[in-house]
């Protein structure tokens, strides 16, 4: 009983910050969350989520704390479940001219600007705002405590996920299907045996010391198409 009391305490604490935002007479509140930010290959995705007040999908978290399967399952429910789904992202080549700071901002605001209907107020993971006209707060460790914002954490991560999966078949021997472009001992050990290839983030450590030894980068036609 006394578990069963913490998950639906845990469950209601979630929506505290659209509750008290929707207080205010805000109606459509977008949580906003990225994944990304720490890889050596790959882009960084952003995404925005508004959930109706009576959104009924169960086991929204941080997505880091959910398996794989848990997010995939997720991901469906909160794209059928979501009043609004937006996404965006900011490839390797933004993210070495203008820092991954900045590009994950402009990540961000992509996919608030992709919500349709379009939100009235912004729930931001972590400390920084994005570059948008729209009131905005943001929350340390939101996607853990924002229903919102765990819904967007979820819809980014399964997003960039399935992007690694297919840059990995066009460059398999970094291993992106297993890491996901983080920076592992496998993969680091890929990146000194071929150099970077197109989507590795040149002005990041562990792959701009080896950055004259890529013919890996012959041409790049990326596979996806973020939708």
């Amino acid at each position: 009983m006394q578990e069963l009391l913490f998950a639906y305490t845990q469950a209601a604490d979630l929506w505290h910050f659209e509750q008290r935002t929707g207080a205010l007479g805000y109606l459509r509140i977008a949580g906003v969350d990225e994944a990304g930010r720490g890889p050596l290959a790959g882009p960084v995705v952003a995404a925005a989520v508004i959930l109706p007040p009576d959104c009924s999908v169960v086991g929204l978290n941080d997505s880091k704390k959910l398996t794989e399967r848990q997010r995939e399952r997720l991901f469906d429910e909160i794209t059928g479940a979501a009043l609004a789904v937006g996404v965006g992202s900011a490839p390797p080549a933004l993210i070495d001219r203008i820092n991954i700071l900045q590009a994950t901002r402009q990540a961000m605001l992509q996919a608030v600007t992709a919500l349709l209907p379009a939100p009235d107020y912004l729930l931001i993971d972590g400390i920084t705002t994005i570059p948008s006209p729209l009131p905005q707060q943001t929350i340390k460790q939101g996607d853990s405590r924002s229903a919102s914002i765990a819904a967007a954490s979820i819809i980014a991560k399964v997003t960039r996920d399935r992007l690694m999966l297919a840059y990995d078949q066009q460059w398999p021997q970094y291993g992106f299907a297993r890491h996901k472009g983080y920076g592992c001992a496998a993969h680091l050990a890929a990146i000194r045996s071929h150099g970077p290839c197109p989507i590795h983030r040149t002005s990041f450590r562990g792959v701009r010391e080896f950055c004259g030894l890529a013919d890996a980068a012959a041409s790049w036609h990326d596979p996806v198409t973020l939708q």
